[in-house]
C-alpha cells in the first residue's frame, strides 16, 4: 500500500504548449487542518526526492509539527510517484514525456491545495534545493495566498555556473550506450554510477571532504562512500525521470512569470511574503553570493546562511547540528 495520496488534474495543460493527459499528483498529508484552516504548510520535493523527505522536520516540537500543523508534502512531477516519464503511457512514455517547468508544477499543487482542500492562505511554503525554486515561484505566482516563505539551499533562476553542472551530471548519464537516447531496454547503469560520481565532487564541500566526514555517516573510505551512499542510490532512479527533473531544474527563472518578461528582479520585488532566504555556507550549487543578490531584490526578506561544511547537503536533514539551525530558524520565521 502506498504512503501516499493521488491527485487526479485531467488533461493538464503545460506551459511548454503541450497537454499531460490523465495527470497525477503524489502528495501526503501529515497533521490535521484546523478549522479556519489556517494552519496549512506546503513543502514540495526537490531533485530526485519525494514526500518523505522532510520527515526529519516533520516531527512533535520541530518546526513542522504534525500537532500543530497541516503539512502537504507534495512530489514533483516526473520524481516517479507524480506523472513521470517511467509511469506514463505511449506516446508520452520515457524520453517522449513533455518538458515540465517550475510553473507546471506550481500551478498543479495550487489546483490541490485551493480547489481540492479548500485553502485559501498557506501560512509557510518551505522547500530545499528544487523544492526552493518552487517556493520562489508559488511566492511570485499566488502572492495573497503566501503568508512566508522558506527557500532552502536554493534559488530563484537557475544561474549559468549551475547550469553547467547539471549540463555535466546528465551527459555523463547519457554518454552510456545504454542510454539509446532513453529508449533503454535495461536500466543504463554505467551511465548512473557515473552521474552519481559527477554529483558526489559536487554535493559536499571540499572542508567536508577534508575533515573526512564520510567516516562520521558509516563509510571508511571515499571510495566506500561514492559507491554505497551515491551509486546505491541513483541505481535506483529512472533515468528519464531523472532527466526531466534535470531539465526542469537547469531552464528555471522566476522572471519568467507572465508579467515579468524574463526579470528575475522584477519577479523577486513583487513578494510580499516574509521570507527567509537560507543558503548553505559552502553549498556548491547555490552559493551564499547568489541568495544574497536575491534577497536585495525581495522587500521582505533577510538571509539566514547555515553555517556549515556540509555543503549543498546541510539541507537534507543529514547533519544534526544544520538540521538544528534549520529548525529554529524556521520556528522564528512561523512565529512572527
Amino acid at each position: 500500500m502506498p504512503d501516499y495520496n493521488l491527485f487526479s488534474l485531467g488533461h493538464f495543460p503545460l506551459e511548454c504548449g503541450q497537454i499531460l493527459p490523465d495527470a497525477k499528483l503524489a502528495y501526503k498529508i501529515y497533521g490535521e487542518l484546523n478549522a479556519q484552516k489556517s494552519n496549512a504548510i506546503l513543502v514540495p520535493s526537490w531533485y530526485s526526492g519525494n514526500h518523505t523527505g522532510y520527515e526529519f522536520l516533520i516531527q512533535p516540537d520541530r518546526c513542522l509539527d504534525p500537532t500543530r500543523y497541516c503539512i502537504i508534502t507534495v512530489n514533483m512531477f516526473a520524481n516517479g510517484l507524480s506523472s513521470s516519464p517511467s509511469a506514463t503511457p505511449a506516446p508520452l512514455n520515457g524520453p517522449h514525456f513533455p518538458a515540465i517547468g517550475i510553473r507546471d508544477n506550481v500551478a498543479a499543487q495550487y489546483r490541490l491545495v485551493h480547489d481540492q482542500l479548500g485553502i485559501e492562505k498557506l501560512a509557510l511554503v518551505a522547500g530545499f534545493s528544487m523544492g526552493a525554486q518552487q517556493t520562489f515561484q508559488w511566492a511570485v505566482s499566488h502572492p495573497d495566498m503566501v503568508e512566508r516563505i522558506v527557500p532552502l539551499c536554493g534559488a530563484a533562476r537557475t544561474t549559468p555556473h549551475t547550469y553547467v553542472f547539471i549540463e555535466g551530471f546528465t551527459s555523463a548519464l547519457k554518454a552510456d550506450a545504454a542510454w539509446n537516447g532513453g529508449e533503454y531496454d535495461a536500466a543504463p547503469d554505467r551511465g548512473l554510477r557515473a552521474m552519481a560520481r559527477v554529483y558526489a565532487g559536487w554535493g559536499f564541500s571540499q572542508a567536508w571532504y577534508r575533515q573526512e566526514l564520510n567516516k562520521q555517516i558509516g563509510h571508511p573510505s571515499v571510495e566506500d562512500f561514492l559507491v554505497r551512499f551515491w551509486e546505491t542510490f541513483f541505481l535506483q532512479c529512472d533515468a528519464n525521470d531523472l532527466l526531466s527533473q534535470a531539465k526542469t531544474w537547469q531552464t528555471h527563472n522566476v522572471g519568467d512569470t507572465p508579467g515579468f518578461g524574463g526579470d528575475h528582479k522584477r519577479a523577486l520585488a513583487s513578494i510580499t511574503a516574509r521570507a527567509v532566504v537560507m543558503p548553505g555556507q559552502t553549498d556548491l550549487y547555490f552559493p551564499p553570493e547568489d541568495s544574497a543578490a536575491e534577497v536585495e531584490c525581495m522587500p521582505n526578506a533577510i538571509l539566514k546562511t547555515v553555517p556549515s561544511i556540509w555543503g549543498h547537503f546541510c539541507g537534507a536533514g543529514i547533519n544534526p547540528v544544520d538540521t538544528d539551525f534549520i529548525d529554529r530558524a524556521i520556528k522564528d520565521c512561523l512565529a512572527e
